[in-house]
């Protein structure tokens, strides 16, 4: 058995082991073995890793460098970061099963937000109010709030941990990450990353462990000001809650059963290739997949065919293969939840029209084949529930007031896809979703530039875009007395 690979935490500057001496493996998706060894962080571990991000906010060289020295520093982050991203994309790979081609990239792009809140660090601004008081001066100044607890799952963490850090240390705020007990070590390596970078200690940390102790304590950290969780709804709850220990501000970027939706004066092939990208895609982990597939009634058969016969090309196989073009589920439970919702939506009436088993040959890895199931209505679980894996429920609708109808029904609210040659159909739906993001005749585009984030159980807050570097500041209102006079004696009334 090879050996397995040790990982420490990244706590004011320095590597460290868990104090309690607890330690996890973590496991290869493709071939179901444990390769590495992470610590276990416990309440102890947490309150070290938040009391050095709150000295290096308060007492730091953090504390009193400029806005553009922050700025420049981000900047070498990114270089860093670009630098690294051959063995930043393999390492996610190798822990969360996710495709080599997809992760590298996504390591050398994600240098572009890092880039772009260097450049905002220096621009937070206040204003001066026209205020309705005489010899008055009255201005906001923005000011960093504080620790921010950034909690990330398994699935993208580099893009995730970008929009969360990049913001918030741009904003001059410290940060205590905790990495996804499913898949720790892309965070761990990113701490490398960082160090390299030249920020003080303190600034950033992180911690891996599981949600209890490690997950509750942070969150519930007295010196914490603000919680930035991406993760499930039920797991957000808790975090919620948990805020009311600290008063922290809040935001959550949630999962999502987002519907895409297909008229019938769409380009075909293109809407065809734009559901394989939005479900087949980092075989469907991804909480804007679209795993709600909306045809109109006259094209249902067609593109449901057309989609199948696509799915069945996809070559399954070793992620870190570049001639794979979809790897493995990255965890054991995700691979029998899908297992057993598939089963139960065949026997409330579905037709399995491709995939729904795990593919032969693959050995102990968690595969899964793309799955098309044609649903008969929008109640049935497989269409409700969100699965985190390659597998999309279709349903049909007559017309734009049904597709609406459909596209709406359900507790999430993420994002949405809409093919249809009619632009103004598309502004007619777009307006209509309820959904933070809609893609129309398009799929799973992102930007630094273009806010991210959900309604109803898709959670609230926006990260990336000009918005999300306000969001990890307060204003303060300065009044400045201008009068050469003196202040009238209160108690003496004119």
């Amino acid at each position: 058995m090879a050996e397995l690979k040790n990982y420490q935490m990244y706590i004011n500057g320095e590597w460290v082991a868990a104090q309690s001496g607890k330690t996890f493996e973590s496991i290869n998706p493709s071939d179901g073995k444990p390769w590495a060894v992470v610590p276990e962080a416990d309440e102890v571990d947490v309150d070290t890793a938040v009391k050095a991000a709150h000295r290096a906010f308060t007492e730091g060289p953090w504390s009193t460098m400029t806005a553009t020295e922050r700025g420049k520093l981000l900047r070498r982050l990114g270089d860093v970061l670009a630098e690294h991203s051959e063995s930043l994309g393999h390492c996610e790979t190798v822990d969360t099963g996710k495709l080599f081609k997809e992760t590298r990239w996504q390591a050398r792009y994600i240098s572009d937000y890092f880039y772009y809140y260097a450049g905002l660090a220096d621009k937070v601004s206040g204003e001066t109010l026209p205020i309705d008081k005489p010899n008055m001066w009255t201005m906001t100044i923005r000011e960093p709030l504080g620790v921010v607890a950034a909690v990330v799952p398994w699935n993208s963490q580099l893009f995730l941990v970008a929009v969360k850090i990049g913001p918030a240390l741009a904003a001059g705020n410290t940060v205590v990450l905790k990495a996804s007990e499913h898949a720790s070590a892309p965070m761990l390596e990113f701490a490398k990353v960082f160090e390299e970078a030249g920020f003080p200690p303190g600034v950033f940390n992180v911690i891996s462990g599981l949600g209890e102790p490690c997950g509750r304590a942070l969150t519930t950290h007295p010196l914490v000001d603000r919680i930035s969780f991406t993760g499930g709804p039920g797991t957000a709850r808790h975090v919620v809650r948990n805020s009311a220990e600290n008063f922290a501000q809040v935001s959550l970027e949630l999962g999502g059963k987002s519907p895409v939706v297909v008229f019938d004066d769409a380009d075909l092939e293109s809407a065809t290739n734009g559901v394989l990208l939005s479900i087949f895609s980092a075989s469907g982990q991804s909480c804007v997949a679209g795993s709600r597939l909306l045809l109109h009634e006259s094209i249902h058969d067609e593109v449901l065919a057309r989609v199948a016969e696509k799915a069945s090309k996809i070559r399954i196989g070793d992620p870190l293969d570049d001639n794979s073009q979809m790897g493995p589920l990255a965890t054991r439970a995700q691979l029998d939840n899908i297992d057993s919702t598939v089963a139960d939506a065949k026997a409330n009436g579905a037709t399995l029209i491709h995939g729904g088993q795990q593919p032969a040959g693959m050995g102990d890895g968690w595969y899964y084949e793309p799955t098309v199931v044609a649903c008969p209505d929008q109640q049935i679980g497989i269409v409700q529930r969100e699965l985190f894996g390659p597998v999309v429920s279709a349903l049909r609708f007559t017309d734009e007031a049904h597709a609406l109808q459909l596209a709406n029904d359900s507790r999430f609210g993420l994002a949405a896809g809409v093919f249809t040659a009619d632009i103004g159909r598309a502004l007619r739906i777009t307006k209509g979703i309820r959904s933070g993001i809609v893609w129309v005749n398009t799929y799973r585009m992102v930007s630094p530039l273009a806010p991210f984030g959900g309604y109803k159980d898709s959670g609230y807050g926006r990260e990336s875009g000009l918005e999300a570097i306000y969001d990890y500041t307060r204003p303060k209102t300065v009044w400045l007395n201008t009068s050469p006079d003196p202040i009238a004696d209160p108690f003496v009334m004119q």
